[in-house]
């Protein structure tokens, strides 16, 4: 009997501590239910903002592409501005030579006229001067005439 009292007591003291053990073994599967479910909520939390990263990621390629093509086309636009007053540059040269070409030509013909016109002047001044002088001889002549017709009368 005492053999079977101290049994007894053994098997309540281990079922005891079997209940301890048991309640333990429920307090720990319930930390590791809450953990697993932090994990869990952690893991769907990363996949979410990994998901958010790639998403921004690709916008960040589509907007290097589009300002690499935005770079390009004003690049593009900048070089076919700078061609166009190139030419209009060279085009304007080119005529500003003609108009010099054509300003010493008229320049030239203008001094050719003058120098026509002074000659043709000073001619007229000569023969307007030759005409006095036979003019005034005529004038004389005349005059003689009259004194010596009124001396013979």
């Amino acid at each position: 009997q005492e053999e079977k009292k101290q049994l007894t007591l053994k098997v309540e003291e281990l079922e005891r501590k079997l209940e301890s053990t048991s309640a333990q073994n429920i307090e720990f599967l319930q930390v590791i239910a809450k953990r697993e479910e932090s994990i869990h909520q952690c893991q769907l939390r990363l996949e979410e903002k990994s998901r958010e990263c790639s998403s921004l990621a690709r916008q960040l390629e589509v907007a290097i592409e589009e300002a690499k093509k935005q770079v390009e086309q004003a690049r593009e636009r900048a070089v076919s501005r700078e061609r166009a007053a190139q030419s209009k540059m060279l085009d304007l040269e080119t005529q500003l030579s003609r108009n010099k070409t054509e300003l010493d030509q008229l320049q030239r013909n203008k001094e050719d006229a003058e120098r026509r016109y002074q000659s043709r002047l000073q001619d007229l001044r000569d023969r307007l001067e030759q005409m006095e002088s036979t003019n005034r001889s005529m004038q004389n002549y005349v005059q003689f005439l009259k004194s010596s017709y009124d001396n013979v009368f």
